[in-house]
């Protein structure tokens, strides 16, 4: 059996899937503090997500090195 070899581009886009998936995410039928929960829960999942989804990556001597730049984003109109 051949060892798994790492595709790091589509790992990537994995992770931008998965950040999709949350934003079109439905609430359960629950309430209250379980409906806070997986509120809670899903704004976790998509920052997670989205942050390595939109990384930088590159893959040297085995060694994987994901590059996030979280500086704040200018705004894109002047009068924002």
């Amino acid at each position: 059996m051949s060892e798994p070899v790492l595709n790091v581009e589509a790992m990537l886009k994995r992770f931008q899937e998965r950040a999709a998936a949350v934003r079109s995410r439905t609430l359960p039928p629950v309430g209250g503090e379980e409906r806070q929960r997986f509120i809670n829960q899903a704004q976790d999942d998509l920052i997670d997500f989205g942050i390595v989804g939109d990384a930088e990556a590159t893959f040297t001597d085995g060694i994987l090195t994901l590059r996030i730049d979280l500086r704040p984003q200018p705004a894109l109109h002047p009068d924002d």
